[in-house]
Order: C-alpha cells, then structure tokens, then sequence
C-alpha cells in the first residue's frame, strides 16, 4: 500500500463501536478497554484488551484486529509465507532482530501499565519469530509507525482494505463515525 492507514488516537468504545465489534467478529467483546486504532472508514480496526478477561482467565494479545477485511488481507500474506521469510531474516539480520526485540518490549510494557502477566509471552510470536502477522499489524496499528517494524512492513504489504466501504454498518447508529450514510452499501 502507498500511503498507510493514519494513526488515530485511542478512544472510549461508543455502543456503535461494540456493536460493530459484534458484527465484526459474531460475538460480543470480552475484555474491551479501548477502540485502539480506527479505520479510516471509520470503524474500529483494533481493540486494546485487558490483560484478563472478566472471568480471571489471562489474555496476553493487547492488540486485537477486529476488522474483517484487514483480517482477511493479512491471512493471505500468511499463507505466502511471509511470515516464514520474516523469521528467516530475523536470523540473519541482527538490527532488524533488534528493534522487533525493542516492538516485544513495548508491547509487554503497555501490557504491564495495565496489568502484569508474569510468565506470558508477548503476542505474535515476539521477540524471536513471527507467528501472527494479525497480532503484529494490529500492535503497529495501535502503537504508529516505527515501533513494529514488521507489523510496519506487513502494512505496507496490504491492499487498501477499506477503500470499498466499511466492513459492517450498525443500522439506527447514525451521528457515529463510519455509520452515518453506510446502509446499503457493502458491508462485505
């Protein structure tokens, strides 16, 4: 992709937002703290999660990727290989090796601001291989560029998913971003 989906600061989840979360993944969310990145549709693309579910149960992915068509996009990046290659390089490219070690390390202290799970690993596969590239577009996502070098690189590997319209509508949610005007079109 040429230019990259923009930042967007994180945010309190709207109803809107958990209703599309609803749609986006056919279940209700557990554990959401925070509309972490929007798409530029509008709609949530990453939630930030609590390091514990509700039920005690821990949930070390802080960055969870809700958006369907991102999803899809990165699942086929997966079953390229990409992630194998990635691995291989971190091999064989000790700066690259280093600074996806200093993304683990961010991802485990943002985690660790809102609680501690000794003993868990980051997410994705960090700091030694990759293992989910979903995990580390939506940490690249959440935290901007430059801190998940390849979250960053997969990003730049995606098409534009949003350029055919949202994901999901939430029908009788107007005035909330990426809602107003979007029944009928596709909702794929």
């Amino acid at each position: 992709m040429q230019t990259p989906p923009p930042t967007t600061p994180r945010t309190e989840p709207t109803d809107a937002d958990v209703a599309a979360f609803k749609q986006q993944l056919g279940r209700p969310p557990r554990g959401l703290r925070a509309i972490a990145h929007r798409c530029p549709c509008g709609q949530p693309d990453v939630v930030e999660t609590a390091p514990r579910l509700p039920d005690g149960t821990p949930f070390p992915t802080l960055y969870y990727l809700t958006c369907p068509k991102a999803a899809s996009a990165i699942g086929t990046l997966e079953a390229n290989g990409v992630m194998k290659e990635m691995t291989e390089r971190l091999a064989t490219d000790p700066e690259l090796a280093a600074a996806y070690r200093a993304a683990h390390e961010d991802y485990i202290r943002r985690r660790d601001e809102i609680e501690e799970l000794t003993g868990f690993p980051s997410a994705g596969g960090m700091p030694d291989r990759v293992k989910c590239l979903h995990v580390l577009v939506a940490h690249s996502l959440a935290a901007g560029p430059g801190v998940n070098p390849l979250g960053d690189e997969a990003i730049a590997m995606l098409p534009e998913w949003w350029r055919k319209g949202p994901c999901v509508t939430v029908p009788g949610l107007h005035g909330t971003a990426g809602t107003e005007g979007t029944e009928g079109e596709d909702a794929q």
